[in-house]
């Protein structure tokens, strides 16, 4: 079964997000092309870059527990995960 992809449009910004529901992982396409050169993970965030250290694509580990407490943290214009 293939995991449900969406596409949000954020300003002048399109990003593709994908969630692996099995794996409980969401991934936000910031670029559709460009070679990857490194990653580099602070807790459950993994941020990949390019040469030119620009993020290509992050993941969100543990997404159903983390983004509803960034979501949460962003209505109260705080963010906070533990």
């Amino acid at each position: 079964m293939s995991s449900p992809s969406i596409l949000l449009s954020v300003t002048a910004m399109a990003y593709k997000i994908k969630y692996d529901e099995e794996a409980d992982i969401l991934t936000i396409i910031l670029k559709d092309r460009g070679k990857l050169s490194h990653a580099e993970e602070v807790g459950d965030i993994i941020v990949h870059f390019d040469k030119n250290e620009k993020p290509l694509f992050m993941e969100i580990l543990k997404a159903s527990k983390i983004v509803p407490l960034m979501v949460e943290g962003l209505a109260k214009k705080e963010i906070t995960v533990t």
